[in-house]
This record gives C-alpha cells, sequence and structure tokens, in this order.
C-alpha cells in the first residue's frame, strides 16, 4: 500500500504482540484439539468449553448456569462499552477492512436479490443485526432496501448510528430509503415483528451468543421473513472443525463445520455461501452464508469453499 530509496513499508494493519503469539499457538494445535482460547488453552471440546463459561452444553439451556450465563454476556457488552464510536473502532482497528468488506457483501447481496424476489419492484425491509453505528446500513443496505431497523445492545453504538443514518448524513437521490427503527436490546432478547423482513443481515456478532442462544434467536427470528425472505449470516470462521474463544470480548469463532451443524439445529439450510476476499492475511477468514427456510432446489451451489489461515482477532459490525 505504502522502491531502494524508501523506507520499508509499515503493515496495512499492525497486530499486538500478544495476539501475534496467539495466532502461532493456535495455528499449531487447531487441527490437534477441539477447541482453544485466546490464553492458548486447549479445550477437548466446545461442551467442554461452555461447561465452563455458562455452567452448561451451550445448547441446553436447561444446563446453563444462569449466572455465569449473565456475567457472559455482561463482560462482552461492558468491552464495547468502552470502544470508540466509529469504524476504526467498531472494526477491533482494522477500519482498514472497511470498503472490501462493503463490496463483497453487496456483490453477494446484488446475486441474491434477483434469484429470491425476481426483478420486479417491491419495497424491500432489512434487520440489520448487531448494527454497531450503522456502518453497513449506511454503506450497502440502505443502497438496496427502502427501510431498514437496527438493532444493537451498546447504546453509544446505537446513538451514532441514529446521527449516522439521519437524513442529513444520507448521500441518496431520494428519500425513499430509510433507517426506520432503532433497537437498543441484544440479540439473544430480540424478537423480530413477524413477517416484517426480506432479508435479515447478521455480521460479526454472532460469536457473542452460546450455543443456545444461536438457535434460539434464529428460532424466533424465522418468524420475522416475509414469504422467500432470507438470512445473511457473515462471521469470521476457524480452520478445520474448532474453534477460538476470545477471553477479552466474550465472544467464540466458529469454524464453517461448527456453523453448519447449528444451521441444521436452526432448521435453516444453506442456500449459498462465499468467502470474503482481499482481507489482511492475519485475519481469521471471513465467509457469507445465505440461510433460508426451505430446502433449496438441485443445482443451487452450497458448496463448501477452500479454507484459509485464521487469526484470533475478532472484528465487530
Amino acid at each position: 500500500m505504502n522502491t531502494a530509496a524508501l523506507p520499508p513499508p509499515v503493515p496495512l494493519c499492525p497486530i499486538p504482540p500478544r495476539r501475534l503469539l496467539v495466532l502461532r499457538s493456535a495455528s499449531k494445535r487447531q487441527m490437534e484439539v477441539s477447541g482453544i482460547d485466546s490464553n492458548g488453552r486447549e479445550f477437548s471440546s466446545a461442551s467442554e468449553m461452555w461447561r465452563e463459561e455458562i455452567g452448561g452444553t451451550g445448547t441446553e439451556a436447561a444446563g446453563s448456569d444462569q449466572t455465569k450465563l449473565r456475567d457472559w454476556y455482561s463482560k462482552g457488552i461492558s468491552y464495547w462499552q468502552g470502544v470508540e464510536a466509529s469504524v476504526e473502532g467498531v472494526l477491533g482497528g482494522y477500519g482498514c477492512v472497511n470498503d472490501t468488506d462493503v463490496k463483497e457483501s453487496e456483490a453477494f447481496l446484488k446475486m441474491l436479490l434477483p434469484l429470491r424476489f425476481g426483478k420486479e419492484k417491491r419495497h424491500l425491509v432489512a434487520l440489520d443485526c448487531g448494527a454497531g453505528i450503522g456502518r453497513v446500513s449506511k454503506n450497502l443496505l440502505l443502497r438496496h432496501f427502502n427501510e431498514v431497523d437496527l438493532v444493537e445492545p451498546v447504546s453509544h453504538f446505537l446513538e451514532t448510528a441514529r446521527e449516522n443514518l439521519s437524513p442529513s448524513n444520507i448521500m441518496q437521490e431520494d428519500d425513499t430509503n430509510k433507517a426506520t427503527n432503532f433497537y437498543c436490546v441484544p440479540l439473544q432478547d430480540f424478537t423480530p415483528e413477524p413477517g416484517r423482513y426480506d432479508v435479515i443481515w447478521v455480521q460479526w456478532c454472532i460469536g457473542h451468543l452460546p450455543d443456545e442462544d444461536f438457535i434460539s434467536f434464529f428460532n424466533r427470528a424465522k418468524a420475522g421473513l416475509k414469504t422467500n425472505g432470507f438470512f445473511i449470516l457473515k462471521e469470521n470462521t476457524t480452520r478445520g472443525g474448532g474453534f477460538v474463544l476470545d477471553k477479552d470480548d466474550q465472544s467464540i469463532t466458529r469454524s464453517d463445520t461448527y456453523f453448519r451443524e447449528l444451521f441444521e439445529r436452526c432448521g435453516l439450510y444453506v442456500h449459498s455461501a462465499r468467502d470474503q476476499k482481499e482481507l489482511p492475511k492475519e485475519l481469521f477468514p471471513v465467509k457469507m452464508y445465505c440461510l433460508v427456510t426451505e430446502k433449496p432446489r438441485k443445482g443451487v451451489n452450497t458448496a463448501r469453499k477452500r479454507k484459509h489461515g485464521n487469526r484470533p482477532a475478532i472484528i465487530k459490525s
């Protein structure tokens, strides 16, 4: 980004030394164990990790310790409450990925919209989950949807989103597209309005939900979709079949296999999937999934893409 007379180039996204150590440790062990945390501790299974973190398996609500579960969520919220409400802040110091993230997301979305809804003009409504400061809503969703609702649990992020998405800050030819509702609610407590949404966009936030709440959220959210509506889940993934637990912000990065097992438990099908391109090599690979409630017809591409290296750094939308 940045010949012999010039100083050495500066890395696009410098990585803290502690995180580099975790990367090296995780890359060596990931294929040998089921999971690892950001301090280097290994877990033989996800169930072992969830028992320690929330007092349950992560898939059985009755088995969770409610005090531990509340602590899990409160620590995550506390982490993000200390983060600046800016693109650089919500992207965890990786504001450099904003443009390529939006570009790849838009290409995926533009491929899906006519496949699901046809080419006739219609009133489209989207829900932006884990919306942060409205980065995805402003740069992507409002260009394609007449209405966008945002749900975000961190209050100062949501207030910034209100400002960022006000009519005076949105550059568009008319006012037909707008941010309509702003919900300051965590996903584990949020229930969408039935039949309101054509697309529910979930990006860089689902890692904060343990398995049981992941499943519960998507089961509730399915009722929020219109006919032919779909989810887009865009998230960090690990290599192989393991996971990485981030002890700083209380989130888990799951493998593609782990995600697909959860999708099955949710009664969701992968209509199509795509890898995010052009990210710094030190980051986790990022994958986009289009999830639908009906089994896709034969011929729809649901093949898994080639996996790349992983990086224990969490990015938030």
